[in-house]
């Protein structure tokens, strides 16, 4: 199973559809990186997806994007194949 990596806030409903979706996918864990509680972990995420909006979801080192892009890619399915790779 591909490593799953995640950043996210404490109160965040698109992160937790997110995070559901990859359970469904059969994820079993998720690093969660929480930039509310860490605020140099913002940047970070910033500086390496280009992006400000949560979660920004890595499966991998391959950027997926925020929910949207995941749940695309899922109906596309290209969302099991890469977990399984």
């Amino acid at each position: 199973m591909a490593k799953v990596t995640m950043y996210c806030t404490v109160v965040c409903p698109f992160c937790t559809r997110a995070e559901m979706l990859l359970k469904q996918r059969g994820v079993t864990e998720i690093e969660k990186i929480f930039i509310d509680k860490d605020p140099a972990q913002r940047d970070i995420m910033m500086e390496r997806t280009k992006r400000r909006t949560v979660p920004q979801i890595y499966i991998d080192d391959k950027h997926i994007g925020g929910y949207d892009d995941l749940a695309a890619l899922d109906q596309a399915g290209g969302l099991v194949p890469l977990l399984s790779a």
